[in-house]
């Protein structure tokens, strides 16, 4: 995008939209308005700066974290940098929403947000500034909610089809947005940042942080093993204890101190060659949130143990263990005695029956949750995100409408967002080459490259390429006429690099044979065509 000309770097996070990335950065935004008003959502515009007592009386002035940006006014007044604006829109919907038969109604917005991210990266992905598109609906009941949050989840599938996106919607967790339902919207690529977990065999689909896999449908065998104490000196990794041991990862567990909600520490306990899942395990109850591991004074106060030698054994606090873990027989752990571990330990013959949780990141390989083909593991960027909050914020700030009976009726919110500057960088990463862009026909800046040879020398070039330009623009299609003085190559590479999907060269030894040289962004050889209608050619392709 910097080489493209597209954006410059401000500061950390922030960015400047050049002309060229500015057009692309509106055709995302006309494809979002254009679907979100076919969907029957009221576009408005709320202020970027918010006033602190919609967030304290939310209860997120101390639950949002350190990326919501607090600022002070000339008269000590606190504020916020909206990065999200559901207290605003609740705020609004109390005072102006006054009956049920104004429901459900639904308001939107394509407005800039501020996150003050601790690492800003992989440029306008993860800036701190970016422009997005938030809604928010209102209604009477969870079931109407339900119908308005698959209203915009056909409008977002409408979105992302319209773009040009490859593209998957995948179950999520709320995060800081809150809600019980909520699904993220992906554009596959190779380098995105997030891992989701697809079926191979269905439309199942999850964030990691939330994926599930089938529990074993195999009983979990009897104990084999007597329970034995090993001496394990110095070891203190899964790794180290199999190749001491001479055994399996998989017959292993780990388990892992966190801080309890009420001071205590927690024991959670997963396979040993498997990973916790921090989303799943903080919303247990009695652990602290957002999860954090006991520190080394804290496990010794509690199990008189160094970490490396922890185990279920003998644990005298809460203990969560992990579905696979649990299907465990004659396993290997810590024994809460430095360089000590147990072998064939089993549940109900030497530890009671455990309390079964799923707190485990899905690995490729795993049965499906839903019975059919495994999981595998892609690579995806998250360009939307919708909720059903229902009323997390309305109950909080007293939004309510009077029900036909004329009492007091709660009303039940969605939220839904789509991060109009991250698609245009997403769009990039799922779609280019080594020589630059290759933009979807729907997000390019421009249609049509039009580049004359010699264009300063020829006058029958020079007439040809400007009547060419001003018919492309009298039918409506974006075109771009390259009348540099520099050298053939050097246009070539920077239209590649641009992306533009449909390049006509025109030359004055084409011109002699009534030719104009044409190439497809996508395709690697240039054909002729004729030089009498080149508009409609590209039309014509345009619309194939």
């Amino acid at each position: 995008m910097l080489r493209a000309g597209l954006i410059r770097r401000s500061a950390a996070g922030l960015y400047v939209w050049l002309p060229m990335g500015l057009r692309t950065l509106k055709k995302v935004e006309q494809i979002v308005r254009e679907e979100m008003n076919r969907a029957g959502a009221f576009e408005l515009c709320m202020p970027t700066i918010q006033p602190a007592e919609l967030w304290i009386e939310s209860g997120r002035w101390r639950k949002y974290g350190p990326e919501l940006l607090r600022i002070k006014d000339r008269h000590d007044r606190e504020f916020v940098y909206g990065p999200t604006h559901e207290e605003v829109i609740t705020d609004i919907a109390r005072r102006e929403l006054r009956s049920y038969k104004q429901l459900p109604v639904n308001f939107y917005q394509i407005q800039s947000k501020f996150r003050d991210e601790i690492r800003p990266r992989f440029g306008v992905m993860r800036a701190r500034e970016f422009l997005m598109k938030d809604a928010y609906s209102f209604h009477t009941d969870a079931a109407s909610l339900a119908e308005g949050y698959r209203l915009m989840f056909d409008a977002y599938t409408r979105i992302f089809t319209r773009m040009g996106l490859k593209f998957r919607a995948v179950q999520a967790d709320g995060g800081s947005i809150g809600g019980d339902t909520s699904q993220e919207f992906h554009v596959l690529a190779d380098s995105g940042e997030d891992a989701i977990a697809i079926s191979d065999a269905d439309d199942y689909a999850a964030n990691l942080e939330t994926a599930t896999s089938a529990a074993s449908a195999a009983p979990r065998h009897g104990p084999v093993e007597p329970l034995t104490k090993v001496a394990t000196p110095n070891v203190r990794t899964i790794a180290e204890v199999c190749a001491l041991l001479g055994v399996e990862a998989a017959r292993c567990v780990k388990t892992l101190l966190v801080d309890g909600s009420a001071g205590d520490v927690v024991a959670l306990v997963i396979r040993g060659d498997h990973e916790l899942n921090a989303v799943k395990s903080q919303k247990l109850d009695g652990i602290a949130s957002p999860l954090r591991m006991a520190s080394t004074e804290r496990i010794r106060a509690s199990t008189a143990a160094e970490p490396g030698s922890l185990g279920p054994l003998g644990f005298k606090g809460t203990i969560y263990v992990d579905r696979a873990a649990a299907h465990l027989a004659d396993f290997v752990c810590g024994a809460n005695d430095k360089d000590t571990h147990y072998r064939g330990v089993n549940w109900g013959r030497d530890l009671p029956e455990p309390r079964v949780v799923d707190i485990r990141i899905v690995q490729a390989g795993d049965p499906s949750p839903t019975g059919r083909g495994t999981i595998k593991i892609a690579r995806g960027i998250e360009v939307g995100h919708i909720f059903q909050l229902g009323q997390l914020y309305s109950a909080a700030m007293n939004a309510s409408v009077l029900d036909e009976e004329g009492k007091a009726l709660t009303m039940h919110m969605g939220c839904y967002g789509i991060g109009v500057t991250r698609i245009v960088a997403a769009a990039i990463e799922q779609n280019h080459d080594a020589n630059g862009i290759i933009w979807p026909q729907a997000l390019a800046p421009f249609q049509v490259v039009l580049v004359p040879l010699n264009y300063q020398k020829s006058a029958q070039v020079q007439e040809i390429a400007d009547a060419l330009y001003r018919d492309f623009n009298a039918v409506g299609i974006d075109v771009l006429l390259d009348d540099r003085d520099a050298r053939p190559g050097v246009k070539f590479a920077d239209s590649e690099l641009l992306g533009i999907p449909h390049r006509i060269v025109i030359g004055e030894r084409s011109l002699k044979a009534g030719k104009l040289e044409y190439r497809h962004r996508r395709e690697t050889e240039s054909s002729e065509i004729s030089a009498a209608d080149p508009v409609g050619y590209i039309r014509d392709r345009l619309n194939s």
